[in-house]
């Protein structure tokens, strides 16, 4: 079983910043692929940033290349989000993911098997 843990969600105004970090345990070294997820009310959930924990590859999302930065501690057991230059449309649940998967990793909700709870992000102009 994975276990995925994430925290450091809040409450910031338009242009600050915040780190969320997500915490994995269990069978979690099984899992190659790492990525953080959003989904703000009505809407539904979509891929933000994505890391191959043994590479460290990235992949981001167009709404948020430049501001946010994938990162993964050295014995990946953390993954990170460093989220900058926060916008209102920032707004949302973020959701920790883990897959294994075999050539791509796409930031897709279906390509991932194992959730965290979520943090809440509130980003207030």
């Amino acid at each position: 079983q994975v276990q995925l843990v994430e925290s450091g969600g809040g409450s910031v105004q338009a242009g600050g910043s915040l780190r969320l970090s997500c915490a994995a345990s269990g069978y979690s070294y099984s899992m190659n692929c790492m990525a953080w997820f959003r989904q703000a009310p009505g809407k539904e959930r979509e891929g933000v940033a994505r890391i191959y924990r043994g590479s460290g590859s990235t992949a981001y999302a167009d709404s948020v290349k430049g501001r946010f930065t994938i990162s993964q501690d050295n014995a990946k057991t953390t993954v990170y989000l460093q989220m900058n230059s926060l916008k209102p449309e920032d707004t949302g649940m973020y959701y920790c993911a883990a897959t294994r998967t075999g050539v791509s990793c796409p930031l897709n909700p279906s390509s991932f098997g194992y959730w965290g709870q979520g943090t809440q992000v509130t980003v207030s102009s």
